[in-house]
Formats: C-alpha cells, sequence, structure tokens
C-alpha cells in the first residue's frame, strides 16, 4: 500500500533517529510490515489543473533508524491510498490552506487520518468546550473587562491563544499581580483576538495526564508530563519531564464518551490533556502519543497497537466500497 505522511518542517529536517516523534514510530511500523511509506509537507502541497499533488520523499528502514531519499519525486496524492496528515501547528492560514488542498481528492480513492476538514473545523483549545462538564470553569473571550471579572471570581486563570502549540503563548495569572492588564494586553493582542481563559487547578504542579484515543476507545496506556523547573507547565520533552501514569476507571469511562464524539467526526487520533480528571485541551492535529516512553513504562509496542487500527481503518474503507 501507498502511504502518505505529510509531517512538519521541523520534523523533516531533523527526520533520522528522532524517536521522540510519534511518526518516527508509526513510519517505522509500516516500514517493517513492507507498506511503501513517503514523506511531505504542507508547503510542498499543490493542485494541478485541480488535481491535488505533493512533492514528496521516499522513507526507508536503515537497521532501527529510519531514513529517506532527499531525491524528491512529485506524486499525485490519489496514487496514496492513505494519508496520514499530521503537520504541527500553529493552525495558521498556511495551515488551512493545505486543508483546502485536500477538499480535491476523492475519498474513495484516498483514506485520510485524521479528516483534513474536521481538523480544519475542530479548534484543539475552543472545541475542547465541547465537552464542558469534564473541564475546569471557562471562558473564551477577548475583552479585558471579562477576564479581569473572571480572574476575580476565581483568584487563579490560565490564558491560552487558540492557534498555538507545546503552552507557546500560555500564561498563569494571579488576583492581584500587577502585571495582569499587561499580559492580558499581550495574549489578546490589545482585545482584538480572542484567547481560552481557564479556572486554574492547583493540581497542575504535578503537571498534566496525557489520555491517549484511537477510534472510539481510551487506551490504558498514559504518561504524566510535568512542569519543567522554571516553569509551571510541561514545555521539554525529556526523560525527566514524562513518567508513567494510571487511567483511573472514572476517567476511561467519561473520556470513551469523547473519544466516541471525535471518531465519529473523522478525528480519528486524539490525545487529551487532563489534570485532576479535568479536560483542559484536546489535541487533534498531530497528537503526540508519547510511544517510545510508554513502550519503556509499560513493556508494550505502541506502534503496532496503533497501525494495526489504523490498517483496520483503511480495510474498513475498502470494504464499503465494495
Amino acid at each position: 500500500m501507498n502511504i502518505l505522511f505529510v509531517i512538519d518542517r521541523i520534523e523533516l529536517k531533523y527526520f533520522e533517529f528522532n524517536d521522540l516523534v510519534t511518526n518516527f514510530w508509526i513510519i517505522k511500523e509500516f516500514l517493517r510490515r513492507g507498506e511503501n511509506v513517503w514523506i511531505t509537507t504542507i508547503d510542498k502541497l499543490k493542485l494541478i489543473s485541480s488535481k491535488p499533488y505533493a512533492g514528496c520523499f521516499h522513507a526507508l528502514l536503515d537497521g532501527e533508524n529510519i531514513i529517506y531519499n532527499k531525491e524528491e519525486c512529485l506524486k499525485q496524492i490519489e496514487d496514496f491510498r492513505l494519508v496520514m496528515f499530521r503537520p504541527d501547528p500553529p493552525v495558521d492560514m498556511d495551515y488551512i490552506s493545505a486543508t483546502y488542498i485536500f477538499d480535491f481528492v476523492d475519498r474513495e480513492k484516498t483514506f485520510i487520518m485524521n479528516d483534513t476538514k474536521s481538523i480544519r473545523d475542530f479548534n484543539e483549545k475552543l472545541h475542547a468546550v465541547k465537552f464542558a462538564e469534564f473541564m475546569p470553569e471557562n471562558i473564551v473571550t477577548a475583552s479585558k473587562k471579562d477576564i479581569m471579572q473572571f480572574l476575580s471570581q476565581n483568584e487563579e486563570i490560565i490564558l491560552k491563544p487558540l492557534n498555538k502549540c507545546f503552552g507557546s503563548g500560555v500564561f498563569y495569572l494571579k488576583k492581584g499581580d500587577k502585571n495582569s492588564a499587561a499580559i492580558i494586553k499581550t495574549v489578546t493582542n490589545n482585545e482584538s483576538m480572542l484567547v481560552m481563559v481557564q479556572k486554574y487547578i492547583p493540581q497542575a504542579v504535578y503537571g498534566d495526564k496525557r489520555v491517549l484515543i484511537l477510534g472510539n476507545e481510551v487506551l490504558d496506556y498514559c504518561v504524566q508530563k510535568l512542569p519543567s523547573n522554571d516553569d509551571f507547565k510541561f514545555n521539554e520533552h525529556n526523560d525527566n519531564c514524562v513518567k508513567k501514569a494510571v487511567l483511573s476507571s472514572t476517567e476511561k469511562e467519561n473520556f470513551t464518551k469523547i473519544a466516541k464524539e471525535l471518531n465519529a467526526s473523522g478525528l480519528y487520533m486524539a490525545g487529551l490533556d487532563v489534570i485532576d480528571g479535568k479536560i483542559i485541551e484536546v489535541n487533534v492535529t498531530s497528537p503526540c502519543y508519547f510511544i517510545r516512553e510508554i513502550n519503556n513504562a509499560f513493556g508494550i509496542n505502541l506502534e503496532r497497537i496503533i497501525v494495526d487500527y489504523i490498517l483496520s481503518k483503511v480495510n474498513a474503507s475498502n470494504t464499503l466500497k465494495v
């Protein structure tokens, strides 16, 4: 089967040996199974006479590592049976434009995961509010007055831009902080840009849990992402900041409801960021599955589970056409 991975530009630059990256493990597992894998980035997508194409590179196994042939080839996207659309945020206009390219792909020929239309329609921070019963108290606003009132009511809050990732632009505010007005002004770009504002959860000092969704299922394997020494949030992907975590039966029951709703909308792979049983974010663009860490902690091969699931979705889509 021909498979195309749309990855991030920085990931292409450091493609070989990067076992912190989820795509590294999934691509390697596909290659181990004899599948034909190509990689591209959003700047290499194009339309020619209304047909979608990608300038792409052939991925190969090199022992326990993956490499790619540096010779770029132009291929029609519909020649791939499966596209794994996994570029990282920010979800800016370049990102949105990339999803438009896939509107021209015949879904009878090519299965896309996660569905690009669904990614375009789902903001990872704002649309988490669809599951408000499992979230901390929150508002979405650009108004300084609204945020100051929310801060007064809750005493400690978190402010998040809606289109960034990996903690970029996220601020903690405490009632009485003399920098409050300046921080709000910065995050909202002078009250012109909507932001997510959440009540601060004190257990955040212990980090947040990454809960993994695969189709309708919530996986039993998860990790705790720890804040670094100089920050209130996780922002360094290294062995000192990631540890084994346990998923409670209540969390699994609650989050399975979310998995089923996301899956029904074409968001088959997702990662929930959870603190004290509360969801603070729903990751659907290129969710990190922390495969290396989970394999080491639980003694499994998570990449095999993921690839088994992906292939089952592709095979099911083939069956529906018969």
